[in-house]
């Protein structure tokens, strides 16, 4: 399984936009779509919500790709 970590720049990121930014999806829209079709999990569980709020501390999978988000220290 592929590993990325993403630091955040605020108090959380929209599921689509995280997507995108790890090189998951090729477009906000396409992580969309992903979240759609139910293929990501935030930690650990189905996410349907396409702009979820993801915190600092949270785990994303989608397509073989993990997905860690860090906070700024």
């Amino acid at each position: 399984m592929k590993q990325v970590e993403i630091k955040l720049e605020g108090e959380f990121i929209a599921l689509c936009n995280l997507l995108k930014l790890a090189a998951v999806a090729g477009s906000a829209g396409q992580g969309k779509h992903m979240v759609a079709a139910g293929e990501v999990t935030v930690d650990g569980q189905p996410e349907s919500r396409k702009t979820a709020k993801i915190r600092a501390g949270q785990r994303v999978d989608c397509l073989g790709t993990r997905i860690t988000v860090i906070g700024m220290d």
